[in-house]
């Protein structure tokens, strides 16, 4: 049942709330499943307020047998949700967990963390949850790899079938098409082995599938790809598959920092420390590789301080219609970035568009001349029960201390576990030490 406003018989003391998700009709992800709910009501006696929601992976049956209240108003002072909230929702003093994507000063989120400042909030941001290495502990990043990777095949797939190539990838399906992560494997599987059979048509031979970077993004991506039959080569002998290719299987090779860029100066040697701290002592090298590849996966962290994978200038001067490179799986998704030509974020239901190098238009879709990319920026919401599992589960550990925390003491006499609490991004209102650098966005 819903319960009205008025509602008086809850203990405020340790309760949170989830708000529902509605950026978009395909968000159906939760932070917190109802099998953790249970676990926090029973275990640390945490009872939980969420709003009612018709489109949440989770029905809200679900979270009423495991002990939660439906409610329309968070009554809660910490509220827990994924995605960024509007400002209207925002209460005085209250504190919040969600993705804020604030910490580059993203312009289009700096209202929503001035609105945060001016009521006094405290804001935790899962991105920035880390071990004592660094290593990010909360995230659906593995997530975005495996739908982005699904989309991508499907991309090929329909685009060979454009130009005429009668594949077996025109047979995948977008992420969304398929009931679960388990359905999609099985077909995937078929495929495989249709693969393994019959071989590739002449015409795709050899397909070699690149991916810039190594994390979890790239980690989920390869998952999907490793169904199918796969040979991983080293970058240092992408140049020599041509000579001889197997059409029974597909190339991967993963791109590590020192295969993307070198040292500016001759004399000085690559330590990938050293590029962290100074990458414009750096220039990219990857070009040499850009021709080799069939489908391009960027799964890499950047920023403008960071050297891009292709530039528009590049692409302009080297592409012909025979190029091998036809589609870029962007699951970082930095408008202008790393890849410089990835001009507008797609969305579930149009995830690609094709940039055209000679004139520099875009246009939806991957009927038409250039390299298509898909660029999907909210990719783990096409696997939502899978992601809420895996990212509740991460999760879990870590609520009781937050929920029982006292957040009216000073920040430096706030209990909460290191993990958690150099990822405060706000506290009364104010950036903390870590993230003052902000204000210079606000």
């Amino acid at each position: 049942m819903i319960l009205d406003d008025n509602f008086q018989g809850l203990s405020m003391s340790f309760t949170l709330g989830i708000r529902r998700e509605d950026k978009n009709k395909w968000e159906r992800r939760v932070p917190i499943i109802p099998e953790h709910i249970a676990v926090l009501k029973n275990r640390y006696d945490i009872e939980t307020i969420i709003q009612p929601s018709r489109i949440r992976i989770f029905i809200d049956k679900d979270y009423e047998s495991a002990g939660a209240l439906i409610k329309e108003r968070i009554s809660s002072p910490f509220v827990f949700a994924v995605k960024e909230i509007p400002l209207d929702f925002f209460e005085p003093n209250k504190t919040y967990m969600f993705f804020s994507h604030t910490i580059k000063g993203q312009i289009h989120n700096m209202p929503m963390l001035k609105k945060m400042m001016e009521l006094g909030c405290n804001l935790i941001d899962y991105e920035k949850i880390s071990d004592e290495k660094g290593r990010r502990l909360i995230f659906f990043g593995k997530y975005a790899g495996l739908a982005g990777m699904i989309d991508t095949l499907w991309a090929y797939g329909q685009r060979m079938k454009w130009k005429g190539i009668k594949n077996p990838f025109s047979e995948i399906r977008r992420t969304i098409e398929y009931k679960d992560l388990d359905e999609t494997k099985v077909h995937l599987n078929k495929i495989g082995e249709k693969i393994k059979n019959e071989g590739l048509p002449d015409s795709l031979n050899p397909l070699i599938v690149g991916f810039a970077g190594y994390g979890n993004v790239s980690i989920g991506a390869q998952d999907i790809l490793d169904i199918l039959p796969v040979k991983e080569i080293s970058p240092k002998i992408i140049n020599r598959i041509e000579k001889n290719p197997s059409n029974k299987c597909i190339y991967k090779v993963v791109f590590k920092e020192e295969d993307i860029v070198k040292p500016i100066s001759n004399e000085k040697e690559f330590d990938l420390q050293d590029y962290y701290n100074n990458p414009h002592l750096y220039h990219s090298i990857f070009q040499k590789y850009i021709n080799n590849l069939s489908i391009l996966m960027n799964c890499i962290y950047w920023n403008k301080q960071y050297p891009r994978l292709i530039t528009k200038e590049y692409i302009e001067k080297n592409y012909d219609s025979q190029s091998y490179l036809q589609v870029i799986g962007d699951i970082s998704v930095d408008i202008n970035g790393a890849i410089e030509f990835t001009e507008k974020v797609t969305t579930t239901d149009n995830p690609v568009f094709v940039y055209n190098p000679i004139n520099g238009k875009i246009m939806d879709g991957y009927a038409s001349h250039g390299i298509v990319v898909m660029a999907v920026d909210n990719l783990p919401c096409e696997l939502p029960k899978e992601s809420s599992i895996a990212f509740s589960s991460s999760l879990l550990s870590f609520v009781p201390s937050i929920v029982k925390a006292d957040f009216s003491v000073d920040f430096d006499q706030l209990k909460l576990p290191s993990e958690i609490k150099k990822a405060v991004i706000l506290y009364h209102g104010k950036l903390t030490p870590n993230y003052s650098y902000i204000n210079k966005f606000l």
